[in-house]
């Protein structure tokens, strides 16, 4: 395993020796003499950089300003930058730029300088109430600064009437992608009620540029929102959405899966680090602060058909991460890294190899590829001291005949000892797979009363078209049922919640129809279980699919899904949020939605009594919590890929989602 490790200290002394460096380097006559390196690198500026990016590096007709990005970027990163380009931005690649002209380029790019009073600058503020505070700018307006103190922190600040500043932050933050580690999706948030719902107007909007659907659910830290794209990391200020920095690396040539089409559901935050994984399947960790690399560990070789798209989870000294390729063949794995230094703590494989056990449940050929990949973020039961993930499909997806038996442990949640990776229990939903019914929709770990007495639950509305409530401290199947209508793949679930299979329902050369099609009768989007109404809220489709067989050997590069599907053409489906009752599987509430059933939005409920979530039609909406009547709707004109998210920003408490390219917010006037 490679591990690169730059020392997140260092980097952070270097970027503030940059950003606090005095103006005399620019202004240096020496600085351009003839025979210098920067006079070097200004020729070199001028021929293949300032056509695109203008003579002083404040944008062109082809390219933004680099004046105020430079500073906030390390040698090491202007090198990658150079030698690989940004691919997603437009810029291209100089690979054939190397020292000494290359260093020559970045010495007289340090000299470049903004506008008045756009330049990352030292300043000294005066604060409300008393004191000062001085720091570098990373952004400025009419309103307020946000400031990279002498600390080596970022502060937000709004101006006051008097012309001082007064520091403003987060009271409730939404610190990890489901908000907690639990998977409730839920806040105890209070101001957003039934009553003032339909008051509620988006206050700002940010749009990531080159992205076309964005995946994440934000993250909101002190303050602090991040957002991702493929191989992008966004920090801004959660209260007005301004830029506070931007990490970006060049996308992989030549990756496959689902990295490919630009899926990334967000990032984890521990201290001062933000740990991203890569589309090339490698688990980095950022300053929150700065943006600046602090480490890189290659989880595996992603010629081997693996990617990254999930957000990771931060467990004690830990961050967790799995891996997307399922779908290409990709063995799956689960693996803890250190949070100060990369390296890889323990490593579980989702599908056992020959003569371990489990193997049984697979002929040794299939167990060359198996799939069972853990793409989705995992949850932690602190209590219990217990690690549970979701486990993807085997391979190949849709043709079982080269795989007989129950193909452990794909499909599947894995309860783990999270200090050794060691196996609990395990419980798997759709043994034998055929229909590319995956784990990864979300769970929650519920404690509530069931059946007269307390209980330690984890639910989950499973792909598969079953709700399913099981006993977490063991594993132990409690209770199922079918939440959709339209389920024929099977008639029921035994007593050891089991599937009870309908023959012939498998894919054919010539295609078959089943029920429900093969995205699911729910996905990967967000679910809400809320404490207070005792309901759980889920993203439901009621919609059939084509399973066709396609014979597909296993090749490096290529997909291992063994067929493809479609919708029923004689039904389009329809997607409905169904608010259940775990205690009998039946829908207390539900809002059938305009469209074909194809979104992928999530839901978000809160203390306030109130439910949003992203319609199929487009719209972002909310309900009442009880009842299911609409609250509110804004046209975002995007199909949704996203789910939302709360948090409370200079004692306002907002709601942000991803639409399309663009992250909006929303609050009450």
């Amino acid at each position: 395993m490679r591990i690169k490790i730059l020392w997140a200290f260092a980097r952070l002394a270097a970027l503030l020796a940059v950003l606090v460096a005095v103006q005399t380097f620019a202004q240096d006559p020496a600085a351009s003499a003839p025979g210098t390196p920067q006079a070097a690198g200004r020729q070199i500026f001028l021929t293949r950089c300032a056509s695109c990016h203008g003579t002083t590096g404040n944008g062109g007709e082809f390219a933004p300003a680099i004046t105020t990005r430079i500073p906030l970027r390390s040698n090491d990163d202007l090198i990658r930058i150079l030698h690989s380009g940004l691919p997603s931005s437009g810029m291209p690649a100089f690979p054939d730029l190397v020292d000494p002209d290359r260093a020559g380029l970045i010495a007289y790019l340090r000299t470049l300088r903004p506008p008045d009073g756009a330049e990352v600058t030292q300043v000294t503020v005066q604060l409300e109430g008393g004191g000062s505070l001085t720091g570098s700018t990373l952004n400025r307006s009419a309103t307020g600064i946000q400031l990279l103190g002498d600390d080596k922190k970022v502060h937000l600040l709004r101006k006051t009437a008097d012309g001082r500043y007064r520091a403003v932050t987060s009271q409730q933050d939404w610190p990890s992608y489901n908000g907690d580690t639990v998977g409730y999706r839920y806040s105890n948030a209070t101001q957003i009620t039934p009553a003032n719902a339909g008051r509620l107007a988006p206050v700002w909007i940010n749009t990531i540029r080159n992205t076309r659907e964005l995946q994440c659910t934000p993250v909101v830290v002190d303050g602090i929102m991040y957002v991702t794209a493929v191989n992008e990391v966004y920090a801004f200020d959660a209260g007005s959405g301004r830029s506070l920095w931007h990490y970006q690396r060049a996308r992989t040539q030549g990756i496959g899966g689902v990295a490919a089409t630009g899926a990334n559901r967000g990032v984890a935050v521990a201290g001062d680090q933000v740990f991203l994984a890569t589309d090339n399947a490698h688990l980095i960790s950022l300053n929150r602060y700065t943006g600046a690399l602090g480490w890189e560990t290659e989880m595996i070789d992603w010629h081997k058909n693996y990617n990254g798209t999930g957000a990771p989870l931060v467990v004690d000294n830990m961050v967790i991460a799995g891996i997307a390729g399922g779908d290409d063949g990709a063995r799956g794995f689960l693996a803890a890294y250190d949070q100060q230094t990369g390296k890889e703590i323990w490593r579980v494989w989702t599908v056992p190899a020959p003569g371990e056990p489990g193997s049984e449940t697979w002929t040794e050929a299939s167990l060359a590829h198996p799939s069972g990949a853990t793409w989705m973020t995992g949850y932690y039961d602190k209590e219990s001291d217990t690690l549970i993930w979701p486990v993807g499909n085997p391979g190949p997806d849709l043709i079982g005949d080269q795989r007989p038996g129950d193909n452990l442990y794909t499909d599947s949640v894995i309860a783990l000892d999270p200090k050794t990776g060691k196996r609990k229990w395990y419980f798997q939903f759709t043994p034998h797979d055929v229909h590319d019914f995956d784990a990864m929709a979300p769970s929650a770990l519920i404690d509530t009363d069931w059946q007269g007495k307390p209980r330690k639950l984890l639910v989950q509305a499973n792909r598969n078209g079953f709700l399913y409530v099981l006993d977490r401290t063991d594993g132990k199947f409690l209770f199922g049922t079918a939440y959709t209508p339209k389920l024929t793949w099977a008639s029921g679930l035994d007593a050891q919640g089991l599937p009870i299979v309908v023959p012939n329902m498998e894919a054919t050369r010539e295609g078959r129809l089943a029920c429900p099609w093969l995205n699911g009768a729910s996905n990967w989007y967000s679910s809400s279980w809320n404490p207070v109404t005792k309901l759980y809220y889920v993203q439901t489709n009621d919609k059939c699919g084509i399973y066709t067989r396609t014979d597909m050997p296993f090749q490096l590069g290529r997909g291992y899904m063994g067929g493809s599907f479609s919708g029923d053409p004689a039904d389009p489906g329809q997607r409905i949020l169904r608010a259940l009752d775990i205690h009998t599987g039946k829908a207390v509430w539900q809002i059938a939605q305009t469209g074909d059933g194809s979104s992928w939005g999530g839901v978000l409920s809160t203390a306030g009594g109130v439910v949003f979530f992203s319609a199929d039609d487009g719209s972002f909406s909310v309900a009442d919590a009880r009842t299911g009547k609409i609250l509110y709707t804004f046209e975002t004109n995007q199909s949704p890929h996203a789910s939302p998210m709360t948090y409370t920003f200079d004692h306002k408490q907002y709601v942000a989602v991803a639409a399309g390219s663009d992250v909006i917010a929303f609050a009450l006037p």
